[in-house]
């Protein structure tokens, strides 16, 4: 494709009941509400987007993967009080905060300490070397996350947001294929896409047992230590090989090498319905017209 006509590439997240859809300045998010009125707020991107960091190598990555969980949760948390229907069960202030630290190291210590734990175990009990013991804590890490991805799935409540999560990706791939949106257009298009951020976490769970492997023996507070310490620089790396994959998606190597983030989506996306696919196609239209106001 020539490069005057090479398209944006725009991301979203799905939302309880909305979709945040997101450009290179701005972001829009739609939200059902109870009542099945469809409400949209837009919102400038912080400068960290446009701004110098943008162009240094893994503190980018640092610095907006920080920011995009922040602004993640924060939305995360107005769908949720766009379905309460008094105040007092709003979620704001002090709780909002306590819940995104809460939910961080909880993800630390369940996905990263844990493994490092039973690894470390297991070389003990069994006398395995220390490769061996960092090699099998990265697969049960692996194997943690599909399971723990797949068992949130069975949920009523989360299933619906993974097919939020379908109507985000139909929205964003009805747009790269210069479909016109509408629900009827976008129900036979895919749910999956090479850009979506389920392709974080397996690389950050590969990247990790590559380098944690490398480290070889350590005490077991060593271990866990390092596992906390190296955990910045393995998201810096993952998100500079998610972004080198995604400029890249037209050679056919890397179409390959992507496959298994597609496969992933499987366990995060669902068949969306077509009152979904309008709340998607609310957020990414007003994204676009937030997007035309930076264009000269």
């Amino acid at each position: 494709m020539a490069e005057e006509s090479r398209l944006p590439n725009y991301g979203g997240q799905a939302l309880i009941e909305g979709i945040l859809m997101r450009g290179s300045h701005s972001l829009a998010a739609a939200f059902r509400k109870p009542s099945g009125e469809i409400v949209v707020q837009t919102e400038q991107l912080s400068g960290i987007y446009t701004g110098k960091l943008k162009k240094i190598p893994l503190l980018r990555g640092l610095i907006l993967l920080w920011d995009s969980l922040g602004l993640g949760m924060r939305y995360i948390t107005i769908s949720a009080n766009h379905q309460t229907e008094t105040e007092e069960e709003k979620i704001e202030g002090p709780t909002l905060v306590f819940t995104l630290i809460f939910s961080i190291a909880l993800g630390i210590g369940l996905f990263f300490l844990l493994p490092a734990l039973v690894g470390h175990w297991l070389e003990i009990l069994f006398n395995w070397s220390s490769w061996l013991g960092n090699l099998f804590e990265g697969v049960f890490r692996l194997l943690l996350l599909l399971l723990y991805i797949w068992g949130i799935g069975k949920m009523p409540e989360i299933h619906r947001v993974f097919q939020y999560h379908g109507a985000e990706h139909k929205a964003i791939n009805g747009f790269e294929a210069r479909k016109e949106l509408t629900p009827e257009n976008l129900m036979p298009v895919s749910i999956q896409h090479p850009r979506c951020g389920t392709a974080f976490l397996l690389t950050l769970v590969i990247l990790s047992i590559l380098v944690f492997t490398l480290l070889g023996p350590l005490s077991v507070w060593l271990r866990l230590l390092s596992r906390v310490v190296l955990l910045p620089a393995i998201a810096g790396l993952a998100y500079e090989y998610i972004r080198w994959t995604a400029n890249h998606l037209d050679n056919k190597l890397v179409c390959n090498i992507v496959k298994p983030n597609l496969a992933l989506q499987l366990l995060t996306t669902a068949e969306p319905e077509p009152a979904m696919l309008e709340v998607s196609i609310a957020a990414f239209n007003a994204m676009l017209q937030e997007e035309e106001k930076y264009q000269t």
